[in-house]
């Protein structure tokens, strides 16, 4: 979607007045257009197969197909759209079975109307909606042990560490420095775990992403740019066969790469 595009929007919750108030706050924004309404998950479904929306804001608890079924359908598909789930309960079980299904984006119904514009244009821009109380939660769940990333794959000829070659040195920092503090991390740590396909700093990366950082705090510990840190976090995605990286973390954890407490 290019960024002068209108957001094309289905919404999916059970309650007529819910889904009439979530359309005035969208629609009150320009470049947002809700195109289609469901009452089900499996309306839903039909809704986005019909319209081709860009996002669909889907509500847990609906009857007959729930909206995490409902999530598990729509991201299953070819080319889905991004997947934000609203509820009115903040409990583990529904974060988690939301980001298992494949949501890119998980919000309280009683957030601000900013918030859920936020949030639709987060994820409808490609980016998952992983707050930090959502990464924290993350973190807690997990029960792997802690794990400092290896890789067991050479990187290809003069790839190696691509961002040192994109990035001037910073404040007087370049890759001996971010490379020496990650050796004596993974010196000082528990048994390593080896992720294929990943070089050393794509590898460190995914470790970052694990612990919740955002870009620009990825690129202030890695003396790099955050157009290099975007494009490591690409190309991390791209390699673990994930969508955003709300799965990049879901990922990490299950896979133990990080753990509680890393």
């Amino acid at each position: 979607m290019a960024a002068d595009d209108v957001i094309r929007v289905v919404l999916a919750d059970d309650q007529d007045l819910v889904r009439a108030g979530f359309r005035v706050i969208l629609e009150s924004e320009p470049g947002v257009r809700v195109v289609a309404e469901a009452s089900d998950g499996a309306a839903a479904v039909a809704a986005v197969d019909a319209h081709r929306p860009d996002v669909v804001c889907l509500d847990v608890q609906m009857p007959g197909v729930d909206g995490l079924e409902a999530a598990r359908r729509i991201t299953a598909a070819d080319d889905p759209p991004a997947v934000l789930v609203l509820t009115t309960f903040d409990t583990d079980e529904y974060l988690f079975d939301a980001l298992a299904a494949g949501a890119s984006g998980f919000l309280l119904k009683n957030a601000s109307p900013e918030k859920l514009i936020e949030a639709v244009r987060t994820v409808a821009a490609g980016d998952a909606l992983l707050a930090p109380d959502v990464t924290r939660r993350v973190i807690s769940r997990a029960t792997t042990a802690s794990v400092p990333v290896v890789v067991d794959v050479t990187p290809a000829a003069g790839h190696a560490d691509a961002d040192v070659a994109a990035e001037p040195a910073t404040s007087g920092a370049g890759s001996g420095s971010g490379a020496g503090a990650g050796a004596g991390a993974a010196a000082a740590g528990p048994p390593e775990v080896r992720v294929p396909g990943l070089t050393e700093r794509e590898a460190e990366v995914l470790r970052l992403l694990g612990r919740g950082l955002s870009n620009a705090e990825i690129a202030g510990l890695l003396f790099v740019g955050e157009a290099t840190v975007k494009t490591h976090v690409s190309n991390v995605l791209q390699k673990l066969g994930v969508r955003d990286r709300i799965q990049a973390v879901v990922w990490a954890y299950e896979h133990g790469v990080v753990r509680s407490g890393d």
